[in-house]
């Protein structure tokens, strides 16, 4: 493979802080290359000096005469005063883009709901980011850096991203590096992976799932070696701390190796292990919308819909921008009255809600992140101990120092921890999260993700990363702009498709409303919303269908949604037994009862007993029959 740009020793400082130290790596023709580390690690840093941007303290960047780097920042920087038209193709006639159908199949992809003529300082964030991506993509570049891309994107959006960089290139031209949480997104397109931590850069083959394998088996043997060195430490300090008289006795050197082996210990890592939090009991109901209507200035945003949250649900909401997800959030949580319907409330509801804006932390600005926390409680219990604030506040990854930071200094990241913090040391019994992983690096999110695992209320998550939607709830549903609200039985890979199914329903229609193909591509170089044909609208939903083709047997599709249908029906089989075994340890303690059995609760129990049998059963049920579709 051919080198296209790499670096030599590179050194960067900022004040005291080493960000890189001494780094050298290189980019190949071929490269997909995702970067993951830590918050404040460097990995922007480290983008911004490959392409030249920013200029190292030490070393050089070396890049090959004839490369061309496309460079996508995290913030705007856009011309505010420009149309979106003129932002992305600049002075180009309508019919030399609109003949190239790479151009054409970024427009459909991204810009195809924006208002062409519409300036660019009028636009949403979202709407800002798919500008600057198309304007990046329309190029013809060698190298592409994509600095978090999937930032303000939805589910959709990202799929289509992924898809079009898959594309883009024969798997031996060009290069890839992208900074990015979204971990779905980083399996889906890269071969390598780079980990930026402690001011160096660990290469791994393979995206997101092979990084985590292979750095677990490093950890591992790290793990080993560091047992060994423990070891070593325990019999020192064993030996140093016998009787005084003998201590006093000890040669110089010996206290000294000693005390070196304990310096050298490095600090473990910022951990978030706040499972079993203590949660307030959930009765039978818990939050019910039952026929709501919501009319929202001219738009009905919603239409006659029913959701039903029970104890303990796992819902993860997905859905088109506008459609309405976190206007439901607010729904439940009562913040706002239906127009028709009503919303039913558990009398031992306690609901907590994580905003995208995370503005509730505002009116602690001026307090300590410390005393954010000793506000609420000085002593929690954590998995069976008992923990202070501060100790609490360390496991959530604020180191002792950080502990003290005012709260308006905090970073992005750093304020969504310590808002997701307040709220489980509250005790609620009803979390619901409006994107959670704005701002939250690939570690945290993992350790975030081992929280929800075991926390036991009901849950309710709007997300754009699927990856975190497969991983803590049990289905999903969507909002398609319709009104209406849908079950997911498919998951993300059925909302993709339904989103696709309607994208080319409506290119088909427009396209028929406009007569020729001829007539169609002048309106689509003049018009608001510059489009593709309907292949290329549908390029957004590489997902399957969950419905069976007769006669034809199961698609590649349908496989994949029969595998999710299988690992979701065992996690709730396997939800289902510990429930069944909870039951029957509770009437065998009613049967051997002081006094005589509990008649009462016997019964009562054993009609949860055979209320959880039945559903067993139907989900067996379920099972077989996605099982089939995999034979």
């Amino acid at each position: 493979m051919a080198h296209l740009l790499g670096a030599e020793n590179l050194s960067i400082s900022f004040g005291t802080r080493t960000i890189l130290d001494g780094v050298s790596l290189g980019l190949e023709e071929g490269d997909r290359i995702g970067m993951v580390g830590r918050n404040g690690d460097g990995k922007s840093t480290l983008m911004s000096l490959l392409a030249e941007r920013q200029t190292p303290d030490d070393g050089r960047v070396t890049r090959r005469r004839d490369v061309t780097v496309g460079y996508l920042d995290q913030t705007d920087v856009l011309d505010g005063d420009l149309t979106v038209g003129q932002a992305i193709v600049g002075d180009a006639a309508d019919y030399e883009w609109a003949s190239n159908a790479r151009i054409r199949d970024v427009m459909s992809g991204l810009v195809q709901e924006v208002d062409w003529n519409a300036s660019v300082s009028s636009l949403s964030g979202g709407q800002k980011r798919r500008v600057a991506l198309a304007k990046l993509l329309t190029g013809d570049d060698d190298v592409i850096m994509l600095d978090e891309p999937t930032n303000h994107l939805d589910v959709e959006g990202v799929a289509w991203l992924a898809k079009h960089l898959k594309q883009r290139w024969r798997p031996t031209d060009g290069g890839l590096l992208v900074v990015t949480h979204d971990r779905w997104f980083l399996d889906e397109i890269c071969t390598r992976t780079w980990e930026v931590h402690d001011a160096m850069v660990d290469p791994f083959d393979g995206g997101y799932a092979a990084y985590v394998l292979a750095r677990a088996e490093r950890d591992r043997m790290a793990s080993v070696v560091e047992g060994k060195r423990q070891q070593l430490v325990k019999k020192e300090l064993a030996w140093l701390r016998r009787g005084a008289p003998a201590r006093t006795a000890k040669p110089k050197f010996r206290i000294e190796a000693a005390n070196n082996l304990i310096a050298d210990v490095p600090e473990p890592r910022d951990t978030l292990s706040l499972n079993k939090m203590a949660t307030a009991r959930l009765g039978k109901d818990v939050l019910d919308l039952e026929n709501v209507s919501l009319t929202l200035g001219d738009t009905d945003l919603f239409r006659n819909i029913t959701l039903r949250l029970a104890p303990g649900e796992r819902l993860g909401l997905v859905g088109v921008n506008g459609a309405g997800k976190t206007t439901l959030l607010r729904l439940l949580n009562g913040d706002i009255e239906p127009t028709s319907g009503r919303l039913k409330r558990g009398k031992t509801v306690q609901t907590a809600v994580l905003s995208q804006e995370v503005k509730e932390l505002d009116e602690v600005a001026d307090q300590r992140v410390i005393e954010v926390i000793e506000n609420e409680k000085r002593v929690f219990n954590v998995g069976g101990r008992e923990l202070s604030a501060g100790q609490l506040v360390e496991q959530l990854g604020f180191s002792a120092q950080r502990q003290w930071t005012p709260v308006r200094e905090l970073s992005g990241g750093e304020r969504r921890r310590l808002q997701l913090l307040r709220l489980l040391v509250g005790e609620p019994n009803v979390l619901m999260l409006d994107e959670p992983t704005n701002d939250l690096d690939t570690d945290t999110l993992a350790a975030v993700e081992d929280v929800l695992d075991g926390w036991p209320g009901t849950l309710v998550v709007v997300s754009h990363d699927r990856y975190l939607l497969e991983r803590v709830t049990d289905h999903q549903m969507a909002l398609l702009g319709d009104g209406k609200l849908r079950g997911l039985p498919g998951g993300v890979d059925q909302y993709l498709q339904l989103r696709g199914e309607a994208l080319a329903a409506n290119s088909s229609a427009s396209t028929a409303a406009r007569g020729s193909s001829q007539a169609a591509r002048a309106a689509a170089a003049g018009a608001s919303r510059p489009g593709g044909s309907s292949a290329a609208a549908s390029a957004g939903a590489p997902g399957g269908t969950t419905t069976a083709l007769a006669g034809s047997g199961a698609s590649e599709a349908e496989k994949r949604a029969a595998k999710k249908d299988l690992t979701r029906i065992e996690r709730q089989l396997s939800k289902l037994t510990a429930q069944a075994e909870k039951i029957n340890a509770q009437m065998n303690d009613a049967t051997q009862k002081a006094g005589g059995a509990d008649f009462e609760l016997i019964g009562e129990l054993n009609a949860k007993l055979q209320a959880v049998a039945a559903e067993q059963e139907e989900l067996e049920m379920e099972w077989l029959e996605a099982s089939e579709i995999l034979e």
